[in-house]
């Protein structure tokens, strides 16, 4: 991305809200963060600075696009991963094909990131997926002319530029640890993470407490 760009971020979990601030800090002229539970987009409002939108109450492909002015997001980044959730027959019919194992991941967020992006833009996979999905829009990508990258995140050569960004104060990361537990409460504190439950964003584990 570059700065002045319009990014829309799909998920509001810990790595869909550093996305975002990343977004911010890198000059994006508007961050939006999608996601369906409103405790992680009010932590993202807050914490974060961008703005949200509940693809449960909107029609998120409408609504970026007047966020854009008409174009879509220039960049979308999906922060999801393998057990996307998406609504109506949609969600039926990957969580079917799922299970019965002609499919090993859903990928509702990321097929959504790239209807949305705007012709010639670039749309990045942050969230794990592990092996393959069904009804991928590669025609989209195709004539749309969009980049597509994913990656997992190289430590070594960006942690110290991030460690230095939070002794500045630029980057806030205390916020998601929501739930710090002993490692007696790990099945707990899975449980909640997993399930999204009693506002669950992290889980983190402290030995001896």
């Amino acid at each position: 991305m570059k700065p002045g760009d319009v990014v829309a971020v799909w998920g509001c979990g810990a790595v869909g809200q550093m996305a975002a601030r990343a977004a911010l800090l890198l000059g994006a002229d508007r961050v939006i963060a999608i996601d369906r539970f409103e405790y992680r987009l009010d932590m993202t409002r807050r914490h974060v600075g961008a703005e949200t939108l509940n693809y449960e109450k909107t029609d998120i492909d409408a609504e970026l696009r007047e966020m854009s002015g008409g174009r879509g997001p220039d960049v979308c980044i999906e922060a999801v991963g393998m057990e996307a959730h998406s609504s109506g027959a949609q969600q039926l019919y990957d969580q079917a094909k799922q299970q019965m194992r002609l499919q090993t991941d859903r990928s509702a967020a990321a097929r959504q990131a790239i209807q949305a992006c705007r012709k010639g833009g670039s749309v990045f996979v942050l969230g794990v997926f592990a092996g393959f999905v069904d009804k991928f829009p590669l025609g989209a990508v195709m004539n749309k002319g969009l980049t597509l990258r994913g990656a997992q995140q190289h430590g070594h050569r960006y942690i110290p530029m991030l460690l230095e960004r939070m002794e500045r104060g630029e980057l806030e990361t205390a916020h998601l640890a929501t739930h710090v537990m002993s490692l007696d409460d790990g099945p707990k504190g899975y449980h909640l993470f997993k399930e999204k439950l009693d506002g669950c964003v992290r889980a983190v584990f402290q030995p001896g407490r």
